[in-house]
């Protein structure tokens, strides 16, 4: 299937730009040619920080129920669009289709929510010290904003970012995935039918992201940047934004380790980590990496387990009856290969799966390795694939060494039903999020972000629209006169 080309959206306006060559976005699950883009130019980063710095002002001089009238219309188009939204998902980026259409739903609610949320942004009244002074503490848009969005979640990954800016006045500048720029391209198509001023927003795809995201990282106009990617691209732009002191968002990798002690509900352990390591093929920040099983239980989570992976059927994600859909891309692929081939060589069983499906696109099956231990790449290295490594442990401190025993600390999960234990693990886990006997925790209502190399600050919730807030102080003197 050809979409045509699809042409960038700056200062309001699809045009292509300065840019006199496109680029390909292929299916994975076919290996074609889906859509041809526009390539954006540094030129055209100007152009759009240019038109974001002028319409900022205005943008956040409105009123707050006027902000939020966009996002609730854009969320109920969304809605509208649905189907229409997740087929392209899922062409462009592989997962299946029932996965998509939950995506844009998942993609609105953020819009819903902080429509909702901007008309919230109280200041503070602060008792002084002196009778003829008042303390006020304001709360302003930090100004011109961009947002550097991965693959995996291409709607939802925009809005989560997005919503917040726009419902406090804030412009921004989207770069998307080059593997995934359509999704990004219908989303501002949306934006503009509902009548966002002209310049709020842009949308710039790009084959190579390093021109686009140095003029932004540049501009000083550009007051704060969003991304989700990986830790290395993170370091990068912090050192980046430090000669313009930009506020920074970074949601980066993670390798979550999900534990199950010996009183955990099997069938419910068993089912919510199914979902929480095989949502999107695996490709995703918070899927599980370690899936620590008490060793008084391991075979019978293993036996378990196991059997509901072999249901999962692997093809096309448009086809029906498909739960796993193709890996991204050839690089995505090699690197489970790698994983696996690793582990087996290291001694782990191969208890389902391990090996490339059909003579054309990115398509791995479904993987259950046994017998894994920390000598293993697969315990070190996000997978980001449809691989369940299964380790065995004795005791919760020797557990929760185990899984504090990693740079990164995005997402962990634990079944039990011990409420005790439940509190000593929250409280010990070194993971921004915790599921407690729930493998899907993410909800536009919650702080979504981590601690240590996964990352700095938080979206989703009251919290994430903090995240584009300047607080200013004013001392207001004479009251006495």
């Amino acid at each position: 299937m050809q979409l045509g080309e699809y042409k960038n959206y700056i200062a309001g306006v699809f045009t292509a730009g300065e840019a006199t060559e496109t680029f390909d976005v292929l299916n994975p699950a076919t290996e074609e040619v889906l859509a041809t883009v526009s390539n954006a130019t540094p030129g055209d980063v100007v152009r759009a920080v240019t038109a974001a710095t002028d319409s900022q002002p205005a943008f956040a001089d409105l009123p707050a129920h006027e902000r939020a009238a966009f996002l609730r219309d854009a969320a109920s188009r969304m809605r509208e669009e649905s189907e229409h939204l997740a087929r392209i998902m899922t062409l462009e980026e592989g997962k299946p289709l029932a996965e998509a259409r939950g995506e844009v739903l998942y993609a609105a609610s953020f819009l819903d929510w902080f429509a909702e949320e901007g008309k919230r942004v109280y200041g503070d009244l602060i008792p002084s010290n002196s009778t003829d002074k008042r303390i006020l503490v304001l709360k302003r848009p930090v100004g011109v904003t961009a947002a550097i969005t991965p693959w995996n979640f291409p709607a939802a990954m925009i809005t989560r970012k997005l919503a917040p800016a726009l419902a406090v006045g804030c412009a921004m500048i989207i770069k998307p995935s080059e593997l995934t720029p359509l999704s990004a391209l219908e989303i501002a198509r949306i934006f503009d039918e509902v009548g966002l001023p002209k310049g709020v927003l842009s949308v710039l795809a790009s084959s190579d992201p390093v021109p686009i995201v140095k003029p932004l990282m540049d501009d000083p106009r550009v007051r704060k940047i969003s991304f989700t990617g990986s830790t290395e691209v993170g370091k990068i732009l912090m050192r980046q934004a430090a000669d313009t002191v930009k506020r920074l968002s970074l949601e980066l990798g993670g390798h979550a380790p999900l534990i199950v002690f010996e009183d955990a509900d099997l069938e419910t352990a068993v089912a919510q980590t199914l979902a929480c390591k095989m949502r999107g093929m695996g490709e995703t920040c918070v899927s599980a990496n370690r899936i620590y099983v008490h060793r008084s239980i391991y075979d019978a989570f293993a036996e378990r387990f196991t059997s509901l992976m072999q249901t999962m059927k692997t093809g096309d994600g448009l086809e029906p009856g498909v739960s796993v859909g193709p890996l991204v891309e050839s690089a995505a692929l090699e690197k489970v290969e790698r994983h696996v081939q690793d582990a087996l060589d290291k001694g782990a069983q191969l208890l389902l799966g391990g090996t490339r499906v059909g003579a054309r696109g990115h398509f791995y099956s479904p993987t259950v390795l046994k017998g894994v231990d920390h000598s293993m790449l697969i315990t070190k290295e996000e997978t980001f694939g449809p691989v369940a490594a299964i380790l065995p442990f004795d005791t919760e401190d020797e557990v929760l060494k185990a899984a504090n025993d990693s740079p990164f600390g995005l997402a962990s999960y634990l079944f039990t039903r011990d409420i005790g234990r439940i509190f000593r693990m929250a409280e010990r886990l070194e993971y921004g999020i915790i599921g407690i006997n729930d493998g899907v925790p993410s909800t536009a209502q919650a702080p979504f972000g981590g601690v240590k190399a996964s990352g700095l600050g938080r979206e989703g919730s009251k919290y994430g629209i903090e995240e584009y807030l300047d607080i200013k102080y004013v001392s207001l003197g004479g009251m006495n006169a």
